[in-house]
Parts: C-alpha cells; structure tokens; sequence
C-alpha cells in the first residue's frame, strides 16, 4: 500500500514530542500522561502518513476519518496529558501565569464559546467551498488540519479541567456541552447524506476506478462524521464522569473534616454547665 510523508505535521510531532518528554522527565511526570500524550501525537502521524493518508484526496470518507481523528481523538489524548500543567511546572511562563485567568482568558474560555470553537470548523470546511480549496491546496489543508487540532484541544483542556483553565465551571455544563456536539454530529451528518455532493469534479477525476462510488462515499464520510464522532467522544464522556465522581469524593471528605473539626470546637466551647450556655440563663448565672 502507499505512504505518504507529511513533512510538516512529522516536525511538528517529533518537536512537540521531544519538549514535552524532556519536561516530563524533568518534572518526574506521570507515565500514564506522558502516554496519553505521545499517543496523541502517534494519531497525527496515522493520518498523515499513513496508507490511509494516500487517499484522502481520492475519497471523502477517508478525509472523514482524518477529520474525526484530528477534531475528537488527537486532542482528547493531548489534553490528558496536561501540557499546559507541564509546562507552568517546568518554565517561567510568566505571561501565561499573568493573563491565563484575566477577562479576556476567562470570556474566551465562556462556555458556549468553547461548543461554538469546536463545530464551528467541521461546519465551516464541509458547508462553504473551503472544502474544495483544502483538496488543491496543501497548505491550505495543513492550515485546517491545525485548526481542527487546536478547536478540539481547547474544548477537551477547558471541559477535562485536568490542566489549570481560566474559568472553573461546573460539570454539568460539560454534560450539556457535549450533547450539543452529538446534536451537531448529526445534522452534519445529515445534510452531507441528503445534500448535493462535495467537490463533484474533484472526486470524479480522482476515483481510482475501484471502491464506492462518489454519492456512496459521501453517505460512507457522512457516516463516519456521525457516528464515529459520536464514538469517539464516548472516552471523553467516560472521562468526565470519573473525574466528576472524583471531585464529589474529595469534596465530602473536605466537608468531613470542615464538620468534624466544628464539632470539636463547638464540644470545647460547651463545657461547664449546660444552664451556662443557654442564652437565656447564662447572664442570670454568670459567674462573678
């Protein structure tokens, strides 16, 4: 099978890829992050470079794979290894440090500007003629591919809540979040499935004379722009919940200290005799 050699997207990965280790080993960072991490850097490298990249300007439901991958997956194992903490950890980041919760931070963080950042890509590329530009131009595509790199990480960074975020919202919001997204995923997937074709001239100069026909490789890509987003949201999902049932723990076992520490003050402060303490004795035998 072909391959492909995407020389941007390999520095790019080898450049992230080695800072980052280096940070991680110097700081003593958690194995599980650091492969979270890496692996997220591997899927940029699968669609890419891959034999499957060999096609992605030859049929739209490879392109597809390419977007849910870059959108749902990449990002999601980015976020979990918490390159923002690392790096706060292990640089001056004064800057960051300094604007990271200012107002701008915090009103680009607003939760419904996060949802729109996330499909606002998707629905662009595949509802205006970027679509078309993307496949003549390779630098145009690199450029959609970073965005769609970029939109996800944010959403997962502020959503996760594993790296500091300016805003600290409470996870419900997340739940609902991320039901907008499936109820986008589908109308996305809809329109693509009923709608005219993408690129009609494109694909029927590039069809290699084997595999589906230009109209059943658009429902196959509307499919897996679908479905597969869905899929691939479901371990953020998983994510979520765990870490929401992890802040209720920790959040009452500080409130059962909070209450245990008050009921030792308020025994300490209540000794002597009971008609002491009551309000309406206590100055009738006070205690001269």
């Amino acid at each position: 099978m072909p391959l492909t050699f995407d020389a941007p997207a390999v520095l790019g990965v080898l450049g992230s890829g080695t800072l980052y280790v280096r940070a991680a080993r110097r700081r003593g960072w958690p194995p599980g992050r650091t492969t979270a991490f890496l692996a997220g850097l591997a899927t940029i490298l699968l669609v890419t470079c891959s034999p499957l990249a060999a096609y992605d300007t030859t049929f739209f439901w490879v392109r597809a794979v390419q977007t849910v991958t870059l959108l749902m997956i990449t990002p999601l194992l980015l976020a979990l290894g918490s390159p923002i903490r690392l790096v706060l950890d292990t640089c001056p980041a004064r800057w960051l440090r300094r604007h990271g919760r200012g107002p701008l931070a915090r009103a680009l963080t607003f939760p419904p500007v996060v949802t729109l950042a996330l499909v606002a890509p998707v629905l662009v590329l595949y509802l205006t003629p970027l679509y078309d530009v993307a496949l003549r131009s390779p630098v145009v595509d690199g450029l959609v591919r970073l965005v769609l790199v970029l939109a996800g990480f944010t959403y997962f960074w502020t959503r996760l809540g594993l790296d500091p975020t300016p805003r600290a919202d409470p996870h419900l919001v997340s739940v609902w979040i991320a039901f907008v997204e499936v109820v986008f995923d589908g109308a996305l997937g809809l329109v693509l499935w009923l709608g005219p074709l993408l690129a009609p001239a494109h694909y029927a100069a590039a069809h290699p004379g084997w595999g589906p026909d230009p109209r059943t490789d658009q429902i196959i890509g509307a499919g897996v722009l679908w479905i597969g987003g869905d899929v691939a949201g479901l371990p953020f999902v998983v994510a979520l919940f765990v870490r929401w049932a992890r802040d209720d723990e920790r959040r009452a076992k500080q409130i059962d200290v909070q209450l245990d520490a008050e009921a030792a003050s308020g025994a300490a402060s209540t000794s002597g005799l009971w008609w002491e303490q009551d309000p309406a004795l206590a100055e009738r035998f006070e205690r001269r």
